[in-house]
């Protein structure tokens, strides 16, 4: 074969065979085929798209051009949630006990955060011993003994995904719906899930800001989830605002915490228990979704979802004292207010620059190099529908110095008061199924 067919062949809008996808991988992860043609081959996807065989193909490709993870020796059916990334989504770190509660496996590979948006391994950092570097071995264990566990990502997971997505953000083609659905789904299923269910946010603080192009997203990950024999679903849900009301690693545990003790603001609860009922439901723990839901309220109402949780801390090395304890966290040294300058109904909260804000005081990365500050970040007071009186607190800051002036600054820039009574966003804008 020759790379410069395969690209003229893609350019032309003809589909690729299943051995020229391999082949190109196989080829690019090697360093056999130079970024030059790579790029052109993702510009000519870009424009010309890949029909529903090429996506599987192709993601199938990426999954095995590393180490695929083998989750057969866990007992029962493996369920997995991938989040598309968000502002204050904490949702795994409650969402996963809550699950495990009701006697599904959840083996969970996770990331550390960049930019804007939390890694959920950053965010259980904050629970002091807290470890997830394992190897496979100790994961499946922890997982057939405690229905749970939590580790970092392999080193060698999906290298073509990694060296294609860093080629794509540099040659203008991250935008492509093919090529972010192979990339999230290959990496989900080199991790060995059996069901996979995916929060597609959508919003201001989304990848995908339009809900169209959410939906365009969701329904190819679904297809090729499906078509390589993954039981797979996916949520659209609201990123137009931060979810809850904490932003910034500890503070964000602590709401996860506060969930399963039946607490904690409700578009939290809400979307774990949605999400929750769809993992239970996939990995056939129950007759319906209904049925699922009903059996994670009760685990979280028994107090069994908080058991299950402080066993998985232990069981990571984890102060499990944490979950009834709030001063065993990271504690920020400052608290400060930042106040409303005029009176009316929050109209938007603009979520990228919550989590600028965020990122300022030191919660987040703005390069992989960038240590992270566990105690600092951001509580919203406020959010969009309600209403505010001039001097009314919007934000409390937590942060590590007193002078935070320029981040007052874009907290007060992401709010839109006016004086018309303004409606609260719908968290959950449809479900997508597998035909």
């Amino acid at each position: 074969m020759r790379m410069v067919d395969i690209i003229e062949k893609k350019r032309d809008g003809q589909a690729l065979t299943q051995a020229e996808i391999k082949w190109f991988v196989e080829g690019y992860t090697k360093g056999e085929i130079p970024d030059y043609q790579a790029s052109a081959l993702a510009m000519a996807i870009y424009f010309q798209d890949m029909n529903q065989t090429e996506r599987a193909e192709l993601t199938m490709s990426m999954a095995e051009s590393g180490d695929m993870i083998d989750l057969s020796s866990i007992h029962g059916i493996k369920a997995d949630k991938h989040s598309t990334g968000g502002v204050g989504d904490k949702t795994t770190i409650a969402l996963a006990p809550l699950v495990a509660a009701v006697d599904v496996p959840v083996a969970k590979m996770s990331g550390r955060g960049l930019g804007h948006t939390g890694g959920t391994i950053d965010k259980l950092e904050a629970i002091p011993g807290f470890s997830s570097e394992m190897d496979t071995s100790k994961f499946i264990k922890l997982v057939n003994e405690n229905k749970i566990a939590v580790a970092g990502q392999t080193g060698n997971l999906t290298p073509a995904d990694k060296k294609l997505y860093s080629l794509r953000d540099v040659t203008g083609t991250v935008n492509s719906t093919a090529l972010i659905a192979s990339s999230i789904m290959s990496k989900k299923i080199a991790s060995g899930a059996d069901a996979i269910v995916l929060d597609v946010k959508t919003g201001s603080g989304a990848f995908m800001k339009s809900l169209e192009d959410s939906v365009e997203l969701a329904n190819a990950m679904v297809e090729i989830g499906t078509k390589v024999g993954r039981k797979t679903m996916a949520v659209i849900s609201d990123m137009n605002q931060p979810l809850g009301k904490a932003v910034g690693n500890a503070l964000e545990i602590k709401e996860a915490v506060d969930v399963l003790k039946g607490k904690g603001p409700e578009d939290v609860r809400e979307l774990c228990l949605v999400l929750g009922s769809h993992m239970v439901y996939l990995a056939k723990k129950a007759e319906s979704v209904a049925a699922a839901r009903q059996k994670l309220e009760q685990v979280i109402a028994s107090g069994e979802a908080i058991h299950v949780l402080k066993m998985f801390i232990r069981a990571q090395g984890g102060n499990d004292a944490i979950v009834d304890d709030e001063t065993l966290y990271p504690q920020a040294n400052y608290h400060i207010a930042v106040k409303a300058e005029t009176e009316g109904f929050v109209k938007e909260i603009t979520a990228d620059k919550i989590g600028v804000a965020a990122m300022q005081l030191g919660a987040g990365r703005a390069t992989k190099e960038d240590e992270i500050d566990l105690a600092v970040g951001l509580i919203l007071e406020k959010k969009i529908g309600d209403y505010v009186e001039k001097g009314d607190t919007l934000v409390t800051l937590h942060a590590s110095k007193s002078d935070v002036k320029e981040v007052e600054k874009i907290v007060l820039d992401s709010y839109t008061i006016v004086y018309e009574e303004t409606e609260k966003p719908t968290l959950i804008y449809k479900e997508i199924h597998a035909e």
